[in-house]
C-alpha cells in the first residue's frame, strides 16, 4: 500500500507538472527520484549515506534552483514544486520495491497491485470530471498505457537484480528522449539557464553513481 500510495503521488505529480510545464523541466524535475531514493534507502534498507553522497544529493538540488529558476519569469513555480513532489513519491516508491522484492515479492505482483491501487484511487475523480475523447486521442492514451506498462516491469525487474544505487543513473536517459521530443512535437525549446540545471543534476547523478560503484567493490554488501 505504501509504495502504490507513494508511486499514485509520483504519477500525478508528473501528469500534473508535464500539463503545466515545458515537457523537458518537467522530467528533469521529476527525475530527482533517484536521490530521493537513495535518501528514503538510508532509513528504509539501512543503506549507509557518506559525504560524497550528501553533496551529490546537494548539488542535484541546486540544479534544480536553476530549472525552477524562483523569482525570474517564464516558470511556474507552483507545477515546479508539484514535480519535485512527483519526483520525492516516485523515489520513495522505488525504496520500497527494492524492499518487497529482498522479501520475496514477486515483481508481476508489485506492479499490478500498484495499478490496481491507482486506477482506484483516481477513479471518483473520473467519473465526477468525465470529457468525452477522440478516437486519436483514446488511440494515445492507450499508447501511453502500453509504454507505462513495460516501463513498469522492466523498472521493477532492474530493482529486483541491482540496489538502488546502481541503477539510478541510468533513469536520466528519459531527458535526452523527452527534450528532443519536446522540440520535434511540440516546439518546446528549454531555455539556457534549464540546460545548466539539467547538467548540473546529471553531473551530480554520474558522481553519485561512480561514487557508489568504487564504494561497492571496496565493501562488499554496501
Amino acid at each position: 500500500i505504501l509504495r502504490s500510495a507513494a508511486g499514485t503521488v509520483g504519477l500525478l505529480g508528473n501528469f500534473y507538472a508535464l500539463d503545466r510545464m515545458m515537457v523537458a523541466d518537467a522530467n528533469m524535475l521529476n527525475k530527482l527520484a533517484p536521490f530521493f531514493t537513495v535518501i528514503v534507502s538510508v532509513f528504509l534498507l539501512k543503506e549507509a549515506l557518506k559525504l560524497p553522497q550528501v553533496l551529490c544529493i546537494l548539488t542535484a538540488f541546486v540544479g534544480t534552483l536553476f530549472v525552477i529558476k524562483p523569482g525570474m519569469t517564464g516558470m511556474p513555480l507552483g507545477p515546479a514544486l508539484i514535480a519535485v513532489l512527483g519526483g520525492a513519491g516516485a523515489g520513495t516508491a522505488y525504496s520500497i520495491v527494492r524492499y518487497l522484492q529482498k522479501r520475496g515479492i514477486p515483481g508481476p505482483f508489485i506492479v499490478f497491485f500498484f495499478s490496481t491501487f491507482s486506477c482506484a484511487a483516481v477513479l471518483p475523480w473520473v467519473i465526477t470530471h468525465y470529457a468525452p475523447m477522440e478516437g486519436w486521442q483514446l488511440g494515445y492514451l492507450l499508447l501511453a498505457g502500453c509504454f507505462a506498462s513495460v516501463g513498469q516491469f522492466a523498472i521493477t525487474a532492474a530493482y529486483r537484480f541491482a540496489p538502488a544505487r546502481e541503477i539510478s543513473i541510468y533513469d536520466y536517459s528519459q531527458i535526452i528522449f523527452s527534450t528532443l521530443l519536446g522540440i520535434l512535437f511540440l516546439n518546446q525549446l528549454p531555455d539556457r539557464w534549464s540546460f545548466v540545471g539539467y547538467a548540473i543534476i546529471i553531473a551530480a547523478s554520474v558522481a553519485m553513481f561512480l561514487y557508489n560503484g568504487r564504494r561497492a567493490e571496496k565493501e562488499p554488501g554496501a
